[in-house]
């Protein structure tokens, strides 16, 4: 009785986190959604709004690693549970490491807002950004209902951000190549772009964690990258 207690107890905490987990996750669609809506319509004010969120975001990280070590030092969880706990603890973190990168495209929407127009390459970072929001969506749906089959294809479509990137990389060099003013808000709107391509990352990341939890398999960590561009130029 003492046993099914202790279960139970765990059961509720572990539900806890995962309400909190959902919450961050749908926090960050969101701030994805907004910097890049932000970025294209060249509106600052909903760029410092997502700025400021980011705030909630890693409060509800702090939460999320504060229950997990209490579980952990109260429940002294079985290896199968504490697989689900560490699991928490590291899809949080790539949360919270997603809405930084959404932070920081909004940090550069009030710089680009200053500059011309370049073609419309905020319209396609902005489309790259949504792929990314939909990815995550999957990522936490395939969490919450231990899908391993969702989550082995989220990992396969972050190729797809990576040939995204590389295409405007790739857009960004003949633009500063053809009009010199276009250096400065193309060095911008680069950075923006290996943002959003590193949160596919992160995406990709939760998904592998989603593999590892459902199998107890780790997936290869010699994940293909399709990111094309060379170290020197992502240094732009």
């Amino acid at each position: 009785m003492e046993e099914q207690h202790i279960a139970s107890a765990f059961d509720r905490d572990l539900e806890g986190i995962q309400a909190r987990i959902m919450k961050m996750g749908g926090l960050v669609e969101a701030s994805i959604k907004d910097a890049a809506r932000a970025l294209e319509t060249r509106d600052e004010e909903l760029a410092a709004r997502v700025i400021k969120d980011d705030l909630a975001i890693d409060g509800l990280e702090e939460l999320i690693n504060e229950d997990a070590a209490r579980v952990i030092a109260i429940r002294a969880p079985a290896a199968v549970d504490l697989r689900v706990i560490l699991s928490v603890i590291k899809i949080s973190g790539n949360l919270e490491r997603i809405g930084d990168y959404a932070k920081n495209m909004a940090k550069r929407t009030s710089v680009l807002a200053q500059s011309p127009a370049v073609a419309d390459s905020a319209a396609a970072v902005r489309r790259m950004a949504r792929e990314v929001e939909l990815m995550l969506k999957d990522a936490l749906d395939s969490y919450i209902q231990r899908d391993a089959e969702l989550a082995q294809v989220i990992i396969e479509r972050d190729r797809d951000v990576d040939q995204m990137y590389n295409a405007l990389f790739r857009e960004f060099l003949t633009h500063m190549m053809e009009d010199p003013r276009n250096i400065s808000p193309c060095m911008h709107l680069h950075f923006i772009a290996k943002n959003v391509e590193r949160m596919g990352d992160h995406v990709t990341s939760i998904a592998e964690q989603v593999i590892y939890l459902v199998t107890g398999d780790k997936p290869d960590e010699d994940r293909a990258k399709a990111d094309t561009t060379s170290t020197t130029a992502q240094g732009i």
